[in-house]
């Protein structure tokens, strides 16, 4: 079975969360899409009762697809920290509160790691993952992920990016994505290939949605 592809038009990004919107939104920009986000539209949030990523990027795709009669894309993420059981996970987002406080988040990981004794660079091993999911009004949809695998460094570092950026390093970089543009986490610069775990979801959805 192929892919459905998406034609260009008009296109949900199914999120409220700005830096989320922004990245996507800059990935999106080669093709041509007029993009509007949920929280433009206002468009209900609904509520994440999934207990995978795909899942509830599934929730939100459809949710937002209905609601606007056109197709939406979303994208569930988080943090995934070994040591703590893959913790948090798609709570991500819930460990920083109704503020989004995301310092207090980070800090929250790295207590956690000190109690468990978490001190080797073998024991502070963390990915973040991201699916997109691409739903039609019609209840079609695709889902797309993508991962990076990484460490986590204390103190935070950088002011660059969102969320639990600025405490993950990834493999064989010297700097946090923190520390990072959006062009180098997307893989523009230079070509290099994508290296944010959205960056790499969305090459896949690219590839077999948006291009050919």
């Amino acid at each position: 079975m192929g892919h459905r592809k998406l034609d260009p038009g008009r296109l949900v990004v199914a999120s409220h969360n700005k830096g989320k919107i922004r990245e996507i939104n800059e990935l999106l920009q080669p093709y041509g899409f007029d993009v509007v986000s949920a929280s433009e539209l206002d468009l209900p949030e609904p509520e994440e009762t999934g207990v995978t990523f795909e899942e509830n990027a599934a929730l939100k795709a459809h949710a937002a697809a209905k609601a606007s009669q056109l197709p939406a894309l979303a994208d569930d993420s988080g943090f995934c920290v070994e040591a703590l059981g893959g913790d948090p996970g798609i709570y991500s987002a819930r460990w920083a509160g109704p503020d989004k406080d995301f310092a207090m988040a980070m800090r929250t990981i790295e207590e956690k790691l000190q109690s468990a004794g978490a001190g080797s660079a073998a024991q502070r091993r963390s990915s973040f993952v991201a699916v997109l999911c691409l739903a039609w009004p019609d209840g079609h949809d695709e889902s797309f992920r993508g991962e990076v695998e990484g460490e986590i460094v204390w103190p935070p570092r950088g002011t660059q990016g969102f969320g639990y950026d600025p405490v993950f390093r990834p493999d064989g970089h010297e700097r946090t994505f923190g520390e990072m543009s959006s062009e180098e986490k997307h893989g523009w610069a230079k070509d290099k290939p994508a290296l944010s775990h959205r960056a790499r979801a969305f090459q896949t959805f690219a590839a077999n949605c948006l291009e050919g």
